[in-house]
């Protein structure tokens, strides 16, 4: 299983980064997570496997919207009114659990390779 991300970049505060992972094989729930410089890796949102249940850190609630398209097999993180405190290496997660919506980065089995989002004017 492959998962590709892209859509990272610079943006100033206020603005609005739109992030996409693709994948390879079957359906998988989802996740975003990121990693600050000296920081761990920390849950950001996830989607199940149908796109029924979504859950969002608080940190990101109200501000960024988890989504995907099954037919082309890809998930997206809509990122508005980012922050410097936004920055961070993002990475989106397979899990095999379809049904669930997990913040625990040990419940998923596949990772991509990330894309690093600034947030600085």
């Amino acid at each position: 299983v492959q998962l590709v991300e892209s859509g990272g970049g610079l943006v100033q505060p206020g603005g609005s980064l739109r992030l996409s992972c693709t994948s390879s094989g079957r359906i998988f729930s989802m996740g975003w997570f990121r990693q600050a410089p000296g920081k761990e890796r920390e849950f950001v949102a996830a989607i199940s496997g149908s796109g029924g249940s979504l859950f969002y850190a608080d940190s990101v609630k109200g501000r960024f919207t988890i989504s995907r398209d099954n037919a082309a097999n890809t998930v997206y993180l809509q990122m508005n009114s980012l922050k410097p405190g936004d920055t961070a290496v993002f990475y989106c997660a397979a899990d095999r659990d379809t049904w669930r919506t997990s913040t625990d980065l040990r419940d998923y089995d596949y990772w991509g390779q990330g894309t690093q989002v600034t947030v600085s004017s």
